[in-house]
C-alpha cells in the first residue's frame, strides 16, 4: 500500500480553497458543475456546464492562468454548423475536452430527440463548430481517448434511457474518421457497494506504462438517493475494452458540505484531470453536488499503484 495513502483515507486530497468556481460565478447561473478543463498554452482552457435560473443546461467556455482562478463567459458558447437538421442547440451537458490530432475536441450530453452525444471542436476556444451527433439517444458520458489506436480512433460511453437511467455499465467503440462509430465493447459493468447502481467514464484516460489509466464516477442508490464517487481502473493500451486493473475502493467520496449539500446532494463527479508530467502531479476536477466545481490532487504513479494495490 502507497505510504501517502493510509487503508482510512482515500486517494484524491482536495484542495484547500475548494470549491474552486462557485455556483454563481456568472451573473445569471444557477450552478456550475461537472465541467471540464485542459491545459492551452501557458493556461487553461475549458467548456463548462452552466444551469442557468432558467434552469436551461448550457456550455460556457472559461479561462484561468493557473487553473484555480477561473473566468467564466457570461454567455452561451456559440456553436457554428453548417448543417442545419442539427444546428439548433437545445441542451448540453457534462462535457469533456481531449488534445487529439492537434485540435480540442469536445465531446457532451447533447439535446437532440433526447440525450444523444455531440462532437465539436475548437483551434482557440474562441470559435466552436459542431460538427455532428455521432450517437444517438440515449446515451452519456462520452470520452475520446488522447490518441488513436491501431489506427483508429476510440471512444467511450454508457447508453441510457430518456430518465436517469437504469443502464449503468461502461461501452466502448471505434471510429476511421470521428464521425461514423462501430465495433463497440463492453468494459465493464457495476459491481457492489459504492458503484452498484451505474458506472460512467468521468476525465480523458491517461496513458501510462502500465495502461490507460480511466478514472470514472460510480453511484450507490441510499435510502436518500444517489450517492456519487469517483473510481478508477487501469484498461489495456491496445485493446483498451480489456480492463487489467480495478480499484475496489474509490478514490473520493461526498464528505464535504460543498459536495453533500447542493442541487444534488453526495455527488462528487470527476470530469476532468491535468496532469504534470514534470512533477508527476495529477489535478483532478471534478462537480460536487451538482453546484460548483471541486478539484482535488494525486500523482500519477500514487494512482496506478492505488489501483493495483486495491484491485
Amino acid at each position: 500500500m502507497s505510504q501517502l495513502s493510509p487503508a482510512n483515507e482515500p486517494l484524491l486530497k482536495r484542495y484547500p480553497g475548494n470549491p474552486i468556481i462557485h455556483r454563481n460565478a456568472t451573473p445569471t447561473s444557477n450552478s456550475i458543475m461537472n465541467s471540464s478543463v485542459i491545459r492551452f498554452g501557458e493556461g487553461y482552457r475549458g467548456v463548462f456546464r452552466v444551469d442557468n435560473q432558467c434552469r436551461d443546461m448550457t456550455l460556457h467556455t472559461g479561462r484561468s492562468d493557473d487553473g484555480l482562478a477561473w473566468e467564466i463567459e457570461p454567455d452561451p458558447i456559440r456553436w457554428h454548423c453548417a448543417k442545419p437538421e442539427i444546428a439548433a442547440f437545445e441542451y448540453g451537458y457534462d462535457p469533456r475536452i481531449v488534445h487529439l490530432d492537434g485540435r480540442y475536441y469536445v465531446t457532451w450530453c447533447h439535446g437532440y430527440h433526447g440525450p444523444a452525444i455531440g462532437l465539436g471542436v475548437t483551434d482557440d476556444f474562441e470559435r466552436f463548430e459542431l460538427l455532428e451527433i455521432i450517437l444517438p439517444p440515449c446515451n452519456r458520458n462520452a470520452v475520446l481517448f488522447p490518441r488513436r489506436i491501431n489506427g483508429e480512433y476510440v471512444m467511450l460511453h454508457r447508453p441510457s434511457d430518456m430518465g436517469h437511467t437504469p443502464y449503468g455499465d461502461i461501452y466502448l467503440c471505434h471510429s476511421p474518421d470521428l464521425i461514423h462509430w462501430g465495433r463497440h465493447r463492453f468494459v465493464m459493468g457495476r459491481r457492489g457497494g459504492w458503484e452498484s447502481t451505474k458506472i460512467g467514464a468521468g476525465p480523458v484516460p491517461i496513458e501510462t506504462p502500465e495502461g490507460w489509466v480511466l478514472i470514472y464516477h460510480g453511484v450507490l442508490t441510499s435510502c436518500n438517493g444517489y450517492n456519487y464517487f469517483a473510481g478508477a481502473a487501469i484498461l489495456d493500451l491496445d485493446e483498451p475494452w480489456k480492463v487489467l486493473h480495478r480499484s475496489r475502493r474509490y478514490i473520493l467520496a461526498p464528505t464535504e458540505l460543498y459536495e453533500c449539500v447542493g442541487d444534488t446532494p453526495n455527488v462528487v463527479f470527476p470530469v476532468a484531470a491535468v496532469h504534470d508530467a514534470a512533477t508527476d502531479e495529477l489535478r483532478v476536477y471534478y462537480g460536487a453536488a451538482d453546484t460548483c466545481i471541486g478539484l482535488a490532487t494525486t500523482t500519477l504513479a500514487e494512482l496506478v499503484q492505488f489501483v493495483k494495490d486495491n484491485a
